[in-house]
């Protein structure tokens, strides 16, 4: 498996953390500083962060609500 630099890998987060702020409701996405104390510190943990950001933003959209 191929393995990414901790550089590459937080640019990539917050690219992906932008795209969800320009582009979901607010509220979905807790801030970066939230997270640190919500989940961890860890880019796994931002990575988390994100993805129950796109799943809440999905469910907003499609009006599911389980």
């Amino acid at each position: 498996m191929a393995t990414i630099d901790m550089e590459d890998c937080e640019a990539a987060l917050h690219l992906i953390r932008m795209a969800i702020e320009e582009t979901c409701p607010a509220g979905v996405l807790p801030s970066r500083e939230a997270v640190l104390g919500l989940y961890g510190p860890e880019p796994v943990h931002e990575a988390e962060a994100l993805a129950k950001a796109i799943i809440a933003t999905v469910e907003k959209l499609t009006g599911d609500q389980n």
